[in-house]
């Protein structure tokens, strides 16, 4: 699926969301939530959000991204964050959201998260048997 604003790209264990926009705003959000409303009923576990794109998030953006944590949560899977732009980042920290979410450098390393994720998952090792 692709909009102006937006890229989704479904894999076998993730969905990539890639931000096109300078800013993440309520510009983008609404045909957001609806992509992520779909994914949810399809069964999406894993999501990446790869804001390398984007300088600027408002709480519009910051909604669809709770939301699609959510989701994820929901489905017994994960949400990352890859390539945050500074501005994004800092907005993350302020709202504490940084304790909540996962987030990682690069979209690579989101990629092995989701896999480390699964893996463990599939081991059986819950979060209160990692620490």
């Amino acid at each position: 699926m692709f909009s102006t604003s937006y890229k989704i790209n479904v894999q076998d264990k993730y969905t990539q969301i890639s931000v096109l926009e300078d800013k993440f705003t309520a510009k983008v959000a609404p045909d957001l939530k609806a992509e992520l409303v779909y994914l949810k009923s399809s069964g999406t576990k894993n999501i990446i959000f790869d804001l390398e794109k984007t300088n600027y998030c408002d709480s519009s953006g910051l909604s669809v991204i709770l939301i699609a944590n959510r989701i994820c949560s929901e489905n017994g899977g994960c949400l990352v964050l890859c390539n945050l732009q500074l501005a994004v980042a800092k907005l993350i920290d302020i709202s504490q959201l940084s304790k909540v979410l996962n987030i990682t450098p690069s979209f690579n390393e989101a990629v092995d998260f989701i896999f480390m994720d699964e893996l463990e998952k599939g081991l059986g090792y819950g979060e209160e048997q990692l620490g």
